[in-house]
Formats: C-alpha cells, structure tokens, sequence
C-alpha cells in the first residue's frame, strides 16, 4: 500500500458547523494522520496523510463534509509524507 499526504483548504460554510470535529472523527476512522484547523479568513486547511485509498476517501468526503456545512470548494496537493502521528485538531 502506498502512502500518501495531502494539504489544502475548503471553502464555502464550512466554520462553526462542526466540520473540524468531523474530520477528525473522518480521519480516525480511516486511520490518517495530521490535522485540521480554521483560518481567519473562513476556510478550513487540512493535512492528512496514510494509506492512498484512505487518503482519497477523505478527499471525497471533505467535498461535502457535515451535513450542516456548504462546501464551495476544496483545494488539495499532494506534497512529502509529514510523519505525523495521530490526527488532532488545532486551534
């Protein structure tokens, strides 16, 4: 299995809807490392990295996300693997 990591950023309403928690609840279960945080700018930015499949699993739901979010876009490149352990959420 080849491992991959991804970073980038969704916009649309994606901040005070419970789209960082949900992530992190995404990424745990397909077993992704990194992280997820709000910017100021109403964004959220994501790095995630793991197994390909999983990586792209993810990928695919964060151009919906929760139910109450309204992904207008996402933009993501895949770069180096990170070495992160875990996958938190920064403030």
């Amino acid at each position: 299995m080849s491992q991959i990591c991804v970073h980038g950023y969704v916009s649309g309403r994606v901040q005070g809807v419970y789209f960082r928690q949900s992530t992190v609840e995404q990424a745990e279960q397909l077993h992704l490392n990194g992280w997820v945080r709000n910017l100021g700018d109403g964004r959220v930015e994501v790095l995630a990295e793991g197994d390909e499949e999983a990586v792209r699993t993810l990928t695919a739901w964060l151009q919906k996300g929760p139910s109450a979010a309204e992904v207008s876009a996402v933009e993501l490149r895949e770069q180096p693997l990170q070495g992160i352990a875990g996958f938190v959420l920064r403030r």
